[in-house]
């Protein structure tokens, strides 16, 4: 896996990491020095939304300049070609077709408009969501009780997981609910970092004609995939996280043909043509983040998939590495590679109420100057969640592993 030779947007050109992650060091702190990060804490929480490299940071300026200044010149005449490009950009980066997206301002509001919106169940039909869901999108499907007369049911996912374990874990909720019709499944969970099998489970929902909506909000950047090897027909993905494109900025994807089965937005007209743009009305937006796309996506191209994803691996793993067999060290994503990326949660052992790890993560920060951030709604109680990304040093993870020794002996 290597870094692409090209120059990052005009700014320095990075040099080549031949084999990540023995070459990394020097190349990767050259990644790090675009992006303008605070040093006064250590940053591992980056799940938030994702910092704008200096390049795509300065497009976005030049681009809200313009913006600003042509107003409804340039928006009504010019910007919607503009637009259109940035979109096709995007769906080809995503390995779709351009007909196949549109932008939302962030994954949640693409998902609610795919599970709200669609329109296949029937009274007495089945819809199925997990622990580890987004808290939004579960709200979504809970609400599908009383907007379409389905059933909902939850499962709690294994812990700890293993790759089979957790097709199993589908393939019962699928045996033990035969009316299910819907299935959301959350590529990456914002929780615990565990990634889902998705197109495992996606293949085997649609073998029993359950179509699954995949949350790939924390998916799409931090893991080196295109929308298509996910297979699943309707995806909302969020462009401002993993992506470093500013903030505001998700897209919806519907497979082509698909269309039909999710409803148009109320604010459409009723004679608006059969077309993706017509399920998700945002009214006006920050048009310069949507301009702002095509920087973002060459910046992180000139990196390439999957040197990044290598990188996020590389800062999670190092940390993990050292603090998984501590004694008072509960480790909640599995070691399993294909179940984990950049994102891993871990609580002490026993300790699984909020204010707990609302205190832990208050002690790696006042006592440690680690920022991270405590999470709920585990079946399993809270934890805490670690986020690294480009502009974290090899130092910061190994300061993180050291803090969590001293809290182990404690």
């Amino acid at each position: 896996m290597e870094m692409n030779r090209r120059t990052l947007l005009g700014a320095a050109a990075l040099p080549l990491a031949a084999a990540l992650p023995a070459r990394a060091a020097d190349d990767w702190d050259a990644v790090a020095a675009h992006y303008d990060v605070t040093r006064d804490v250590i940053q591992l929480e980056h799940g938030n939304w994702g910092l704008m490299p200096r390049p795509v940071l300065a497009e976005y300026r030049a681009q809200l300049d313009r913006v600003n200044r042509e107003t409804s010149f340039y928006a009504r005449r010019t910007m919607p070609g503009d637009i259109a490009a940035a979109r096709a950009r995007l769906a080809a980066a995503m390995g779709v077709g351009v007909d196949e997206i549109a932008f939302t301002r962030n994954a949640t509001e693409a998902l609610k408009t795919l599970i709200l919106g669609y329109n296949r169940l029937r009274p007495g039909d089945g819809v199925l969501m997990a622990d580890l869901d987004y808290d939004s999108m579960q709200a979504c499907v809970a609400a599908l009780a009383s907007r379409r007369g389905v059933t909902v049911a939850k499962i709690a996912l294994p812990e700890p997981a293993t790759y089979q374990g957790l097709i199993d874990a589908y393939a019962a909720a699928f045996d033990a609910n035969p009316r299910l019709r819907m299935v959301l499944l959350t590529h990456v969970s914002h929780r615990t970092g565990l990634v889902l099998p998705v197109a495992e489970i996606a293949r085997m929902a649609r073998a029993r004609g359950i179509d699954a909506i995949v949350d790939a909000a924390h998916g799409v950047g931090q893991i080196d995939v295109t929308l298509p090897a996910l297979e699943a027909d309707f995806i909302g993905i969020n462009v401002h996280k993993w992506l470093g494109a500013p903030l505001g900025v998700g897209a919806l994807y519907i497979k082509r043909g698909r269309v039909a089965d999710i409803d148009p937005d109320p604010a459409e007209p009723a004679d608006a043509p059969l077309a993706i743009h017509t399920r998700v009305h945002t009214g006006t937006v920050d048009f310069a983040a949507q301009l702002t796309v095509p920087a973002a996506l060459d910046f992180q191209q000139a990196i390439g998939g999957a040197a990044r994803e290598a990188r996020l691996r590389l800062l999670r793993d190092r940390w993990v590495d050292r603090v998984r067999d501590l004694p008072g060290i509960q480790v909640l994503t599995p070691p399993d590679p294909r179940l984990h990326c950049a994102i891993t949660s871990f609580r002490l052992t026993g300790r699984t109420t909020r204010a707990e790890n609302m205190a832990l993560a208050r002690t790696l920060l006042d006592q440690h100057r680690i920022f991270t951030v405590h999470r709920d709604g585990l079946a399993s109680g809270s934890c805490v969640r670690v986020t690294p990304a480009l502009m974290t040093r090899l130092d910061e993870v190994d300061t993180l592993a050291d803090a969590l020794r001293t809290i182990s002996r404690a």
